[in-house]
């Protein structure tokens, strides 16, 4: 299903052979939703608002639960990651530590790994390995809904059992509600979720000229046709990268009454209108970035979909 908002503007087809999708994607997403626009034979126009980046300091912090004869990690449950960049950054202190013996040992008890839609790819059996002498051990979980939510739902009742969850620490920005309700979602079904800084999310502020300076390529109408946010940090940034330039949303609107608006999951759609950016277009099929994609395609070529 495919969730349109009618309401807010008279959207129309793109008056261009090739529509211009502006996205505020970080780098380390930017070139898979690249790849997922250009083979729609539309033009990517990366307009990032945030960076998203390990430091010694949250390496360290993960490799805490690693290191010592008796790793803290030994006395968790399961490990949830809400990202992408969770996982790598994981995957990146394990593999600073190669050479130790992997933190579980071949006996005792399940352990799990979860992650969300297609991040799950990265929990391959290498990564496995590092982690325990016997992967036998180490179960995936990938929930059907590939939402936070959908992943507290997942892993079930925790009956006070200890789960870590490596997250980002906002710099810059006002911290999405998205890891403190999944927080609190965990420890509502009865889990001891802990919070390990494992890469920081910092605002971007340079970005967002090229999209503008999109908006103004074309003299007689806005050279953007869409703009696709994959997170509501993307989107609180580019509110105040508009701010620096002596914008706001509303002055983009006026700007660009068809570009469309649209929002990788439904999220991402709640965390957007709660800033006051109005989103016209939510694909429920958010486990890839072609969800979203597809979702506008959809919405181009009837709203019949």
């Amino acid at each position: 299903m495919i969730v349109l908002n009618l309401q807010q503007y008279p959207h129309s087809a793109p008056t261009t052979t090739a529509p211009v999708i502006a996205f505020t994607t970080p780098k380390n997403y930017a070139s898979r939703l690249s790849d997922v626009i250009r083979l729609k034979g539309w033009t990517p126009l990366w307009c990032p608002t945030l960076s998203v980046d390990t430091t010694p300091h949250t390496i360290s912090s993960i490799q805490h639960y690693f290191l010592s004869l008796d790793p803290p990690l030994r006395h968790f449950s399961a490990v949830a990651f809400t990202s992408r960049t969770g996982i790598t950054a994981f995957s990146e202190a394990l593999s600073a530590i190669a050479a130790a013996t992997p933190p579980f040992g071949p006996d005792g008890d399940f352990f799990t790994l979860s992650a969300l839609g297609k991040d799950s790819e990265l929990l391959t059996e290498s990564f496995v390995a590092k982690l325990c002498a016997n992967p036998g051990r180490v179960r995936v979980l990938v929930p059907p809904i590939a939402t936070p939510s959908g992943l507290v739902e997942a892993l079930g009742l925790g009956f006070g059992r200890k789960i870590l969850c490596p997250v980002p620490l906002v710099i810059g920005l006002k911290e999405p509600p998205v890891v403190p309700e999944f927080l609190a979602g965990l420890a509502r079904r009865g889990w001891v979720p802990v919070r390990v800084n494992a890469y920081e999310t910092r605002w971007h502020g340079g970005g967002v000229a090229g999209l503008v300076a999109g908006m103004m390529e074309e003299e007689e109408h806005c050279g953007v046709d869409a703009i696709v946010f994959t997170s509501t940090a993307e989107v609180e940034g580019l509110l105040k990268s508009l701010e620096e330039l002596g914008l706001d949303w509303g002055m983009v609107r006026r700007m660009c009454p068809r570009m469309v608006a649209a929002a990788h999951g439904p999220v991402t759609a709640v965390g957007a209108e709660q800033l006051g950016v109005e989103i016209d277009v939510v694909s429920s099929k958010f486990h890839s970035f072609d969800g979203v994609v597809d979702a506008l395609e959809c919405r181009w070529k009837s709203f019949d979909c």
